[in-house]
C-alpha cells in the first residue's frame, strides 16, 4: 500500500478527504492551516479521490517537469526526489536533449529520472499534472497545445498578468493565448488558496511579488496602510536572474557589490500593483527597485509605507499576526526580531517582521524568501499539491540550510 492509500485509510473512511481550514473570520482572502475534516467541496472531493485510486494501483500522480535545465526546474526535481504521490515521468529541455538531469546538475545524479528530451518530442500522454518552467514568452503556445485534462502551475510570467494588453506592454509581444489567461489563477497561495484549488491553470508568481504581497495584501485590504508612498527595495540572489549565459552576471561583475537594475522599470512592477490593487479594490502604484546581491540564491524585501491615520506599527503587526497565525510557511518573528535570508534558504518559509520608522506615522516590513523556493518551485509545489488534492506541505517541509 502506497502512503497515500495509506493515509486515506488510517482512521478515516474513504469517504473522508482533506480539506482546508477556513479560519478568516470575515476575509474574503485568507485561509488556515491544513487539516482533515470528513466533507469537501465537490471538486476537491474528486481530485483526491483520482489521487487515492492511483495510489491503490501502486501508481504515483505522474509529473512533466518543462525545462528542467534552469535553475527552477532543477529545483522542482530536488523538492520532488522526496514527494510521496509525485513522480518525474517526463522532462524536457531543448539545449541538453538526451542528457540525464545528474549530467547537467550533479547534485541529482542520485536520482533515477528519464533523461530529457526536446520539447517537440514530449509524449504527455504519460502525464497527469505540468510544472512549465520555461523563458517567459515560450509558454504560452505551449500550454495552449496541452490537453485539457492536465494540471499546469506556470512559473513563468506568461499568465501573471489579467491585461493582456499590459502584459504586451511589459514583455513586449502580443499575448499568444488569451482565452487561456482568462482561466488562468493567479497562485499566491496563502491569498488565493480557494482559487487554486479548483483550478486547471495557476500562474505562479514571481519572487519579488511573493516576498512583497504576502506582507501588504492583507494589511491593504484591512486598510491598515495608504495606498500612497510605498517605497520596496527588494535584492535578490544572482540565481533569480536565470542560469542563462549573461556578462552582468558573471562573478566577477556581481562579487562584493550591488548591482541594481530595472529601475522603474522592472517587469515585476505591474504584477505587484496588480496584487496590491485587487486587495484594495482600488488602483495602487508602488516605488520598486530590485537589486542583485553576490550571494547565489535568497530574497530580502524592504517596504516603507504609511499608517493609516490612527494606526500604530503594533496595529499591523497584530493583523498579519492574526491573518497568518494558521500559515504554516508564513511566519511573523517575535519583537524586534530582524528577518534574514540566510535563515529561509533551502525552504520554503517565509519570514518577516513589522518596525516602527523614527519619521511619525511611517513603518518599515522587511520580508525574506528563499528566491527559488517559496518565490518559485516551492511555491509551485505548493500549489500543484492543492490542485491535487493533497496535503499542500507535502515535499515541502524541510527547514532552512544553515550555515
Amino acid at each position: 500500500m502506497t502512503s497515500l492509500a495509506a493515509f486515506s485509510s488510517s482512521g478515516f473512511d474513504r469517504s473522508s478527504f482533506w480539506k482546508l481550514q477556513d479560519e478568516r473570520k470575515g476575509s474574503k482572502l485568507g485561509y488556515g492551516k491544513l487539516c482533515i475534516r470528513a466533507s469537501v467541496a465537490p471538486s476537491i472531493q474528486q481530485n483526491v479521490q483520482s489521487a487515492a485510486i492511483k495510489a491503490q494501483k501502486s501508481e504515483k500522480l505522474r509529473i512533466a517537469v518543462l525545462g528542467a535545465s534552469g535553475y527552477t526546474g532543477s529545483e522542482i526535481v530536488r523538492l520532488l526526489a522526496n514527494h510521496p504521490y509525485f513522480k518525474i515521468t517526463l522532462m524536457t529541455a531543448d539545449r541538453k536533449a538526451g542528457q540525464s538531469i545528474g549530467s547537467v546538475f550533479p547534485h541529482l545524479v542520485t536520482q533515477d529520472l528519464p533523461d530529457m528530451v526536446a520539447i517537440k518530442d514530449a509524449d504527455f500522454s504519460n502525464v497527469d499534472a505540468v510544472f512549465c518552467c520555461l523563458p517567459h514568452g515560450t509558454t504560452q503556445e505551449i500550454i495552449k497545445g496541452l490537453s485539457n485534462s492536465l494540471k499546469v502551475v506556470d512559473l513563468s510570467a506568461d499568465f501573471r498578468l489579467q491585461d493582456v494588453a499590459e502584459y504586451e506592454e511589459w514583455y513586449g509581444q502580443p499575448h499568444q493565448a488569451p482565452d487561456l489567461q482568462k482561466e488562468a489563477v493567479y497562485g499566491l497561495t496563502e491569498i488565493y488558496r480557494k482559487e487554486i484549488q479548483d483550478a486547471r491553470l495557476v500562474a505562479n508568481p514571481g519572487c519579488y511579488p511573493t516576498s512583497i504581497q504576502i506582507p501588504l495584501v492583507p494589511l491593504l485590504e484591512a486598510n491598515l496602510i495608504e495606498s500612497k508612498n510605498i517605497i520596496i527595495d527588494s535584492k535578490s540572489g544572482v540565481s533569480g536572474a536565470g542560469r542563462g549565459a549573461k556578462e552582468a552576471n558573471l562573478y566577477t561583475e556581481i562579487a562584493e557589490g550591488i548591482h541594481s537594475y530595472g529601475i522603474t522599470r522592472h517587469r515585476h512592477v505591474p504584477e505587484i500593483e496588480q496584487g496590491l490593487s485587487d486587495a484594495l479594490n482600488s488602483k495602487v502604484t508602488v516605488s520598486f527597485t530590485p537589486h542583485l546581491m553576490p550571494m547565489s540564491r535568497g530574497m530580502q524585501s524592504t517596504i516603507y509605507v504609511e499608517m493609516a491615520p490612527g494606526i500604530s506599527s503594533d496595529d499591523l503587526y497584530q493583523h498579519l499576526k492574526s491573518f497568518y497565525e494558521n500559515e504554516e510557511f508564513v511566519v511573523l518573528l517575535k519583537n524586534k526580531e530582524v528577518p534574514h535570508t540566510r535563515h529561509v534558504r533551502g525552504s520554503n518559509y517565509c519570514l518577516m517582521n513589522v518596525f516602527p520608522d523614527r519619521i511619525p506615522g511611517r513603518a518599515i516590513i522587511i520580508s525574506v524568501i528563499d528566491n527559488l523556493v517559496k518565490g518559485a518551485s516551492g511555491q509551485a509545489l505548493q500549489n500543484l499539491n492543492l490542485m491535487m488534492g493533497i496535503p499542500e506541505n507535502t515535499g515541502l517541509q524541510s527547514i532552512p540550510l544553515f550555515p
